[in-house]
């Protein structure tokens, strides 16, 4: 009987040989048609707001990767119990396996944009691993099974039996060796063995009954299962588009801006050691968005669909985009789910046609409020007309800090508009637009608890020094940013234990919607201290002390380190 270690080991197998090929179909057919990603989006959507928040929190821009790594575990420890059953019997193999499919199904199938054809990657892989699994168990029982196995055949493992066990019956005593007759030479109610087969334990018997375990077979077959699902694993990514769509970007090329942005004044960047630069590099950006495989959407395949409350529907290919007048923006984004003093904030220069000119086209209705974008993977998001028509530099981007978007940030089309956070204004991969009223349509924070209106809020935050920092005595720098977009930062206060507000040095800025760094000389003394900082607008608000979570419209409260000199 083939051990329950070889049997979880097949399962283990035949499950890596099911989503190897299944990543092999979806990078001819579609990454999100991959059931792994399809399940974990999925968990996406049904995870409560809260539990969203805490994995935010505690694992940050990885919360992604941790969800897929969770999904793997759980398939793993069940893949190894469908191969523990699959000894007893190959059915109960094929019905656990059949089952994870039908659940890969529904996931993939129930996406917004989903059609028959998405189906194909799970049903292979399902199959394929069937296949693998009833070849691993073969192979590990000598080339056979029963269709059932009693439980009586449930023996141990010959490779482990003391040899005694296994050893050949002794010849039967010839007459006259002096033994009587009539002593039994086996147990009562057991037959002798006798013909061929005589001298081979019962689980090495021919006929209908067990074959031997065989560790070899098994050890080889499964080598060659990982290398063929590490193979397809491996093929799927490539045929994804990742490297095809790269190439596409490299080809982009980008048009001069019709209104460039100003160059940066003098003093923009205090370049403080520690502190964060003034333009954020595009690598070091953050990203918070509910895609687990990032969209791959090729720019000669782009179009952004305006409709709803419209006088003129209208459609625009990546081309016509690029052939509209481009703006050129230093804008902040910020997300909703940023904490006090947190690191989900940035600055770029961005480059894209404004949206103002681009709704115009199709003729805004009076009653009209809300846009309502929805991204090439389904998310939706709902942004306030009034705010995008107001003047600002409210873009639909296709260049960030001078190169074309990344495809981490909405390659080929993103929005951004300052002065709003993310959830409901920086929809990437944009690829429609409804125009819509609030009170008719919901974008996909809304239902999970927050606010449909996302106004930034006033927020600082200290650089340096760090939370925990041990410093000597002596005159030291605190830096940090602030922020307050589309209204800018007229003023920034540090304070030392509770003591005196003391006015921090601001650096220059090319406008409101941007952050802006601070500095402030300290004389540090022996022991343990806190610092405190607080922003106030060019309206003359100053944030408040009053602590609150990110949930519904954002986190309040001041940012507090505490430092240790001596």
């Amino acid at each position: 009987m083939v051990p329950a270690w070889a049997g979880a080991l097949a399962g283990l197998v035949s499950g890596g040989v099911a989503l190897g090929i299944a990543q092999l179909a979806a990078g001819l057919v579609g990454p999100q048609t991959f059931p792994v990603v399809a399940v974990g989006d999925a968990a996406v959507d049904l995870t409560p707001a809260p539990l969203k928040d805490f994995a935010i929190r505690t694992v940050g821009e990885n919360d992604k990767a941790v969800l897929i790594g969770g999904v793997l575990v759980v398939l793993a420890a069940v893949a190894a119990l469908i191969g523990a059953l699959a000894r007893r019997r190959l059915a109960y193999g094929f019905a656990g396996l059949a089952a994870f499919g039908v659940i890969g199904l529904l996931a993939v199938l129930t996406r917004p944009d989903a059609g028959p054809l998405d189906a194909v990657p799970t049903v292979i892989g399902v199959a394929v691993g069937c296949w693998a699994l009833s070849w691993l168990i073969r192979r590990a029982s000598g080339g056979r099974i029963p269709a059932r196995v009693p439980d009586s055949a449930f023996a141990p493992d010959p490779a482990f039996a003391p040899a005694a066990t296994v050893a050949a019956p002794a010849a039967r005593p010839a007459a006259g060796d002096g033994r009587p007759e009539d002593e039994p030479d086996a147990e009562p109610g057991i037959k002798p063995d006798i013909g061929p087969d005589a001298e081979r334990p019962a689980v090495m018997r021919a006929g209908d009954e067990l074959r031997a375990f065989d560790r070899r077979r098994l050890i080889t077959g499964a080598a060659g299962g990982v290398v063929v699902a590490g193979a397809a694993a491996l093929l799927g990514r490539q045929f994804g588009g990742r490297q095809a769509l790269d190439a596409a970007r490299v080809g982009v090329a980008l048009p001069k801006p019709a209104t460039p942005a100003k160059p940066l004044p003098a003093g923009t960047d205090l370049r403080i050691r520690g502190l964060s630069p003034f333009v954020t590099p595009n690598s070091d950006f953050y990203r918070v968005d509910t895609a687990l495989v990032v969209p791959q959407v090729d720019p000669n395949d782009w179009s952004l669909r305006i409709h709803g409350l419209v006088d003129r529907p209208v459609e625009l290919t990546y081309a016509d985009l690029l052939k509209m007048p481009l703006t050129e923006a230093d804008v902040t984004l910020t997300c909703v789910s940023n904490e006090v003093g947190g690191p989900y904030v940035g600055n770029a220069r961005w480059l894209g046609v404004r949206m103002a000119d681009v709704l115009r086209q199709a003729g805004l209705r009076s009653d009209a409020d809300m846009l309502l974008s929805t991204s090439a993977d389904g998310f939706t998001c709902g942004t306030p007309v009034d705010v995008v028509m107001d003047g600002r530099d409210a873009l639909f981007a296709v260049a960030m800090n001078g190169e074309v978007l990344p495809v981490d940030h909405g390659f080929p089309v993103r929005q951004v508009v300052p002065g709003l956070y993310g959830y409901v204004s920086a929809t990437k991969w944009v690829v429609d637009i409804k125009v819509t009223r609030f009170d008719a349509d919901e974008a996909y924070w809304t239902p999970r608890g927050w606010s449909e209106k996302g106004p930034i809020k006033t927020q600082s935050r200290i650089d340096l020094p760090a939370y925990g920092d041990s410093m000597k005595p002596g005159r030291t720098t605190i830096a940090g940013v602030a922020w307050a977009q589309h209204t800018g930062v007229d003023a920034v206060e540090v304070r030392v234990d509770r003591g005196e507000w003391r006015q921090a040095k601001l650096a220059a800025v090319p406008g409101p919607d941007t952050w802006r760094q601070w500095s402030i000389d300290w004389d540090a003394t022996a022991g343990e201290h806190t610092l405190e900082v607080r922003a106030t607008d060019a309206h003359g608000r100053t944030q408040t002390d009053r602590l609150a979570p990110p949930a519904p419209d954002g986190a309040t409260g001041w940012h507090a380190v505490t430092v240790r000199v001596g």
